[in-house]
């Protein structure tokens, strides 16, 4: 079988790469795009991922517009030329190019319709196969949608695909026993960010104020930190990253995709941001499992007191590790189920349709 991935966002390199893998093992031939982003290139290197680039990234409307055209026109060369089967991954640009070529699409979405409007109006309608996550069931209107009990991030932090390193705690001087915290800080650039803010540079000062007498601050962010915060950039490569959050005491900012790993690793994580009780999956870590916190931008004191509240918590880890061991129990390794679904494609949509509970077996 020949399997197209497009990647979009450093995200899916990880969504992703355990995917890639399996397969290519199993004597598929694999192909990779990816737009001109340093670094999501670093991880595909790192990974041992070949891939061919297609063009650049813009932040402007428009420009999303314009370079949009150019993705289809390289993607559909691409799969004419090498007949590709299936193509999977979370881009507008594989719904297109399955409509004016033989691939079939599979589309891998956990976002929310009514917070991705031109999303979904130009991409779900184009797919073949809309994967989606049961904790969107009531906030998913496509027809196309196949709902399976997982995460976007259960496919590379499930501990079948995952074991922390602890290495990196001695790459920057730190033991297990150290308390450190990570904060994560977006540019809100994507095209369903419209709108959305996170924290100001005042507000990001005050956290490392309440944090410092705890423990270390590790800040990391999309693009270049803050002069006033540059003393507490994250030293490490972007792989590393998953490891040394597993062993952080706390994860906070307003980035949605950091607050769902901190949680699925067991990780107290807060959140602050315009999206705030708006997304179905932390609105379920959050109120299901109580693995997150989130507060909008307007209830920052209200999210500074519960960081305090939680930091007087003397077994807070503790608690945390029963809360993801809980869910844990009730969801499935993605990855494993990802592998199965593409294998049998088309017949694993009918396989679902008919027995919803057949994915368990990918526990």
């Amino acid at each position: 079988m020949k399997i197209l991935i497009d990647i979009g966002h450093p995200g899916h390199v990880h969504l992703l790469k355990n995917f890639y893998m399996s397969m290519k093992a199993k004597g598929h031939q694999l192909f990779v795009t990816v737009k001109d982003i340093k670094i999501q290139k670093e991880l595909l290197d790192i990974y041992g991922m070949e891939y061919i680039v297609i063009g650049n990234k813009k932040d402007s409307l428009i420009g999303k517009a314009v370079s949009q055209i150019v993705y289809n026109l390289k993607i559909i060369q691409l799969i004419i030329k090498n007949k590709i089967d299936i193509g999977i991954g979370t881009s507008i640009t594989l719904s297109h190019a399955s409509r004016l070529t033989k691939m079939k699409s599979i589309l891998l979405d956990d976002d929310d319709d009514n917070v991705q409007m031109l999303f979904v109006k130009y991409a779900h309608p184009y797919c073949d196969t809309l994967l989606t996550p049961y904790a969107l069931i009531d906030n998913r209107k496509s027809k196309k949608s196949i709902f399976y009990d997982g995460y976007h991030e259960l496919a590379y932090l499930h501990p079948n695909n995952f074991t922390p390193d602890s290495n990196i705690l001695k790459e920057i001087n730190l033991n297990k026993e150290d308390i450190f915290f990570i904060m994560r800080f977006n540019v809100f650039k994507a095209h369903h960010d419209v709108g959305i803010n996170g924290l100001s540079l005042e507000q990001k000062i005050k956290l490392v104020e309440i944090l410092k007498p705890y423990g270390k601050v590790f800040i990391t962010t999309e693009r270049d930190i803050e002069p006033e915060l540059k003393e507490y950039q994250l030293p490490i490569s972007a792989e590393k990253m998953h490891s040394l959050m597993y062993f952080s005491h706390m994860f906070l900012g307003d980035s949605q995709t950091m607050t769902t790993e901190a949680s699925v690793l067991g990780v107290p994580a807060l959140k602050c941001n315009s999206f705030a009780g708006k997304l179905s999956i932390p609105n379920e870590l959050e109120d299901k499992y109580q693995l997150c916190y989130s507060f909008p931008i307007e209830e920052f004191e209200s999210y500074t007191q519960k960081i305090i509240e939680l930091l007087k918590n003397k077994n807070i880890k503790k608690d945390w590790i029963i809360k993801k061991e809980k869910m844990l129990s009730e969801k499935i390794d993605v990855t494993a189920f990802l592998i199965w679904f593409v294998e049998n494609y088309p017949k694993s949509i009918d396989i679902l349709k008919e027995n919803p509970e057949y994915q368990k077996r990918f526990k």
